[in-house]
């Protein structure tokens, strides 16, 4: 006699080889290809030609530029997005909701427009460029520009990946830490800190990698000086305006490989953070 078959969990999706061949078709087509028709282009230079791109001062003056600003970028970011989550989380005020909503409107708002009001607010006839200005701080034109530039498109990645695990601690769990003697600052270094560190580190490193990419918003408050304001994203677009595309691949390599190592490391960090908070429990 035949055995009956157990009825099967229904799934929203179709099977396993279906949803993920559509998966991989689309990061195939979407992502790595593109990829590889970069890394080729850049291949077809031959090592002493990359090194000459990648190794001129013009460029090294870029790489400094960008890196710079997008680690004080993401520095400014890991400090007021962790404090703006902390709020969002653990205070009702009026206008919770309406600043929530805020938080995503970088993703939501084109780069170049972001540019724009920008400009408006911190050139010498701007809002808060007419007080800065007199005090000596200039932000357009300079590279404080781009690190404002920088913050304000990254910062939603540090509250968002915050803001859940904050949500998810348990309320017991700092009240057996008071209840035990520790203090409000205790509680946060020994208690919250190491539970949301992992979060908070994916949150910096993505703004990071995110910052170093950056071009919309950058390209209309930098001024774009060689050598004070120019990023190496706006100097890609240089060389492909100039149609020296393997140029301008060599300079997107070196962008490409360093977000990888970022994110590489990051997940090693972030491993390393899940094993000693698993052994400490």
């Amino acid at each position: 006699m035949p055995k009956a078959r157990k009825p099967g969990r229904r799934h929203l999706l179709p099977g396993f080889g279906l949803t993920f061949g559509i998966t991989a078709l689309y990061l195939v087509l979407i992502v790595a290809l593109p990829l590889a028709a970069m890394l080729l282009k850049t291949f077809s230079l031959g090592w002493p030609e990359f090194w000459r791109i990648v190794s001129s001062p013009r460029a090294i003056s870029a790489y400094w530029i960008t890196f710079s600003s997008a680690a004080a970028a993401a520095v400014f970011n890991g400090f007021f997005g962790l404090l703006l989550a902390w709020v969002l989380v653990r205070y009702e005020f009026p206008g919770k909701r309406i600043i929530d909503g805020l938080v995503d409107l970088p993703f939501a708002l084109p780069t170049a427009v972001a540019g724009l009001a920008l400009v408006t607010l911190f050139g010498p006839a701007g809002w808060y460029g007419q007080v800065l200005v007199p005090l000596g701080i200039t932000v357009t034109h300079a590279q404080l520009g781009i690190i404002v530039a920088m913050a304000f498109t990254s910062l939603p990645f540090v509250v968002r990946t915050v803001q859940p695990v904050l949500e998810d601690i348990p309320e017991d769990v700092q009240e057996a830490a008071r209840l035990l003697g520790a203090t409000p600052f205790q509680v946060f270094s020994r208690v919250i800190l190491p539970l949301i560190l992992p979060a908070f580190t994916t949150g910096v490193v993505l703004c990071f990698a995110r910052a170093i990419g950056e071009f919309g918003a950058v390209v209309f408050i930098a001024g774009n000086l060689p050598g004070m304001t120019e990023i190496v994203s706006l100097l890609v677009f240089i060389r492909l305006d100039e149609h020296n595309y393997p140029a301008a691949a060599a300079l997107a390599t070196v962008l490409l490989a360093t977000a990888f190592v970022t994110l590489f490391l990051t997940n090693l960090l972030q491993a390393w953070q899940l094993r000693y908070a698993d052994k400490s429990r």
